[in-house]
C-alpha cells in the first residue's frame, strides 16, 4: 500500500512538472516551422517573406529589434496556423542572430531565433554551366550505397529496401556519390546533376524524388544537409559544379501543408481536392503556351491540371506561393554553392511566374545557369523558352538553356535508318542545320538519353558502334553535353522498353557484394570496357579543347554513308568522321579542302595514332573517327 502511495506521488510530481513545462512552452510550441530557416545579407533584393507555421500562430503579433531589419507587413492566411511576415533587410544589416518575438492576445511572448549569414562568395562568383561543360546525370537511389545505416528510416512511409523491385528504394545515397567523385571526374565530366534529393515521404516509388513533401529538407534516406554541403564542397575541390534538380510545378500529395493549406488557392483545383471531387490531370498540350489561337480552357487545363494524381499542382499565381518557390531556390543556391539549376516540367507552371522566377535568380546571380525541361521534339517550342528569343507576344523567359529533345531524336533515327536521300545521317545534318532558329545554340543542352527515356543503347538496338557514333557526335556539337550514369558501360532496358524502374537500374559496383564493379572495371565485358575507355578519352580531350568549347562549326552534307563535322579555334581543328560503311572505302579529302588540313598530321583521339591528311583517307571499318591537330 505504502509503495503504491509513493509511486502515485511520484507520478503526480512528474505530471505536474510536465503540465508546468507545457504551460511554459505554450507559445513556443505553436511555432513548428519558419521558412526559409535562415537568410543572408547582401542581396540586390532586400525583401524577404517568412512563412511561419504553428497552431493559431496567425493570432500572434511579431516584433523584431535588429539593426537593418524591419517588418514591413504582416499577412494573415485563411488558416489560422500560418503567418506571412514581410521583412526588409537593408544594406545596414550585419550577419548575426536576432529574436523574432511573437506576442499572443493574452500578452504571452515567445522568441524564435533567426540568423542572417554572410554570403560565402560574391554573386558574380556563382558560375553556371556552358558549352565547355559535360554533365553527369545521376539517379542517387540507383548509383551507389555509401551509407547502409540510412537505408530504412522507420518514421517514413516507404520502409522497405528491395533492390529486386524496380520501383522500390535501393539504398543509393549522397555518401555513395561522394565516394565515387574521382570516378566521375576521371570520366571527364565537369558537372553533376543528381535528380531530387529532398524529402519524398510518399508510400510508394519515393526513390525518384520528384514528389517532394518538404522543400527545405534533405531526405534522410539520402543523407543529411551536412552531407549535401559536403558533396558540393568535395566537388568544388575537384573543379566540379553541382546542379540541383528543382520542381516549381508540383509537390507530393503527402507534403506537410496538404492537410492544412494556408489559402483557398494554394494549389490548383483546391476546392475539388478538398471536397474529394474528381481532379483534372493536365491535358499536356504544351503548345498552349505559345499558341496564339489557344482557347482559355486549353491553357487552363495545361497549367492547372495536376501532373499526376499524387502530385498536387502548385498555384504560382498566388503571390505567397510565388515568393515561397523563388526564395526556396535562392536558399539552396546559397546553402550548397550551386553551379546551376535544372527545372523539371518547365512548361507546366504559370509561364508569367516562370519568367519572374528565372529573372529573380539571374538578377541575383548574373553568371548562373538554368536549364528547363521542355520535352518536345518540335524545336520551335524548345527555342521559345530560351532567353533573348524574339516572339510575337514579347515574352522574356530569362532561361539560359533548354533541352535538345529534337536533336536527340534526330541522332537516334539517323543511326537506326539505312542511308538514302532523306534517311540516315541526313537527319543529323539537317537537325544541326536548324541551329539558325536558336538565339544561342551553344547554350542548348544535348544528351543521348536521360532518366525518363529508354537508355540510348536500347534505343540504338544494342548496336555498340552506333552508340559510339551517337556519343562522339553529341560530345563534338556546339552544345552543353549531358549523359546519364551508366551510358559509359552500355546500360540498357531492352527487356522492358519505356519502363522507368528498369531505365534507372543500379550502377554495378555501387553496392557491396556486386559481382560486377564498373568503378574498378571488375567484371565488365570487353564491349563495356571499350565504351568506358571511349568516353574517358573523348571527354577528357573535350575538357581542354577550345575548338569544341567555342570553335567555328562546319559540317558537310553526308554522302555515301559518311558524315563529317569539324570544329576549329585558332590552330586547333577537330574533325569527326562518321562512317556507316561496313567495307573499306577511300574517302576523297579534296571535298573538305576548306578545312585547310592538307598535308597536316592529325592524331586519332581514341587510339593516339598519327594520321596524315592527304588526298584520300582509308576508312577500314564502320564507326566514328575523331581526329585533332592538337
Amino acid at each position: 500500500m505504502s509503495r503504491t502511495i509513493k509511486g502515485l506521488g511520484k507520478k503526480i510530481q512528474i505530471t505536474l512538472f510536465m503540465v508546468a513545462l507545457v504551460l511554459g512552452m505554450t507559445l513556443n510550441a505553436q511555432i513548428t516551422r519558419v521558412e526559409p530557416s535562415n537568410w543572408w545579407v547582401g542581396f540586390k533584393n532586400s525583401e524577404l517573406q517568412l512563412l511561419v507555421y504553428g497552431s493559431k500562430i496567425g493570432e500572434a503579433v511579431p516584433e523584431i529589434n535588429y539593426d537593418g531589419v524591419s517588418i514591413t507587413k504582416v499577412h494573415h492566411a485563411k488558416s489560422p496556423n500560418y503567418l506571412f511576415i514581410d521583412l526588409n533587410i537593408s544594406a545596414l544589416a550585419k550577419p548575426g542572430s536576432f529574436d523574432i518575438v511573437f506576442k499572443s492576445k493574452k500578452g504571452k511572448k515567445a522568441a524564435y531565433k533567426y540568423e542572417l549569414k554572410a554570403r560565402e562568395k560574391s554573386a558574380e562568383a556563382y558560375i553556371g554551366f556552358n558549352s565547355s561543360d559535360a554533365i553527369y546525370l545521376i539517379t542517387p537511389d540507383r548509383f551507389a550505397n555509401g551509407d547502409t545505416s540510412n537505408d530504412v528510416v522507420k518514421s517514413m512511409q516507404e520502409k522497405v529496401l528491395n533492390r529486386k523491385d524496380d520501383y522500390g528504394r535501393h539504398g543509393g545515397d549522397i555518401r555513395g556519390i561522394i565516394n565515387n567523385l574521382d570516378y566521375i571526374h576521371g570520366l571527364g565530366f565537369t558537372v553533376i546533376w543528381p535528380t531530387p534529393m529532398l524529402t519524398n515521404d510518399m508510400p510508394t516509388s519515393s526513390y525518384h524524388g520528384y514528389a517532394m513533401t518538404d522543400f527545405y529538407e534533405v531526405d534522410r534516406r539520402f543523407g543529411t544537409l551536412d552531407e549535401y554541403i559536403e558533396l558540393s564542397q568535395e566537388m568544388n575541390e575537384r573543379g566540379l559544379k553541382l546542379i540541383m534538380d528543382m520542381v516549381a510545378n508540383h509537390c507530393g500529395s503527402n507534403h506537410w501543408w496538404m492537410t492544412d493549406l494556408p489559402f483557398e488557392d494554394w494549389v490548383n483545383q483546391q476546392k475539388t481536392f478538398e471536397s474529394n471531387g474528381k481532379l483534372k490531370n493536365s491535358n499536356h498540350r504544351r503548345t498552349a503556351n505559345q499558341d496564339v489561337y489557344a482557347s482559355k480552357i486549353d491553357k487552363q487545363d495545361m497549367t492547372e491540371g495536376w501532373f499526376v494524381p499524387s502530385m498536387p499542382d502548385l498555384n504560382q499565381k498566388n503571390p505567397f506561393m510565388a515568393k515561397y518557390i523563388i526564395q526556396n531556390n535562392i536558399w539552396w543556391i546559397e546553402t550548397l554553392g550551386l553551379g546551376g539549376i535544372r527545372q523539371d516540367t518547365y512548361p507546366y507552371p504559370d509561364k508569367a511566374f516562370m519568367s519572374d522566377w528565372a529573372g529573380a535568380i539571374m538578377s541575383e546571380y548574373p553568371n548562373f545557369s538554368i536549364v528547363g525541361e521542355e520535352w518536345s521534339t518540335n524545336l520551335l517550342l524548345v527555342r521559345y523558352w530560351q532567353t533573348g528569343t524574339p516572339n510575337k507576344e514579347g515574352y522574356e523567359s530569362h532561361l539560359t538553356s533548354t533541352m535538345d529533345f529534337p536533336m536527340q531524336e534526330n541522332i537516334v533515327n539517323a543511326l537506326n535508318e539505312d542511308e538514302a536521300w532523306s534517311t540516315g545521317f541526313v537527319k543529323m545534318y539537317e537537325g544541326l542545320a536548324m541551329d539558325f532558329v536558336y538565339t544561342n545554340p551553344e547554350a542548348i543542352l544535348v544528351f543521348p538519353d536521360n532518366h525518363d527515356m529508354d537508355r540510348v543503347f536500347t534505343q540504338l538496338k544494342e548496336n555498340v558502334v552506333n552508340t559510339k557514333m551517337a556519343l562522339s557526335y553529341i560530345f563534338l556539337m556546339p552544345r552543353i553535353v549531358q549523359m546519364y550514369y551508366g551510358t559509359e558501360i552500355l546500360m540498357q532496358n531492352t527487356a522492358k522498353p519505356h519502363d522507368h524502374g528498369l531505365i534507372r537500374t543500379d550502377f554495378p559496383g555501387g553496392w557491396q557484394g556486386d559481382a560486377v564493379n564498373a568503378f574498378s572495371r571488375k567484371g565488365l565485358t570487353k564491349e563495356q570496357a571499350s565504351m568506358q575507355d571511349f568516353v574517358v578519352k573523348i571527354l577528357n580531350y573535350r575538357k581542354k579543347s577550345d575548338a569544341i568549347h567555342k570553335g567555328k562549326t562546319i559540317h558537310f552534307a553526308p554522302e555515301n554513308g559518311v558524315y563529317v563535322l569539324s570544329r576549329t579555334e585558332g590552330t586547333e581543328t577537330v574533325v569527326l568522321i562518321l562512317n556507316k560503311n561496313e567495307s573499306l572505302i577511300d574517302l576523297d579529302l579534296s571535298h573538305f579542302k576548306e578545312l585547310d588540313l592538307e598535308g597536316k598530321i592529325l592524331k586519332n583521339v581514341i587510339s593516339g595514332e598519327a594520321v596524315k591528311w592527304g588526298a584520300t583517307l582509308k576508312l577500314s571499318k564502320k564507326g566514328p573517327l575523331l581526329l585533332t591537330t592538337k
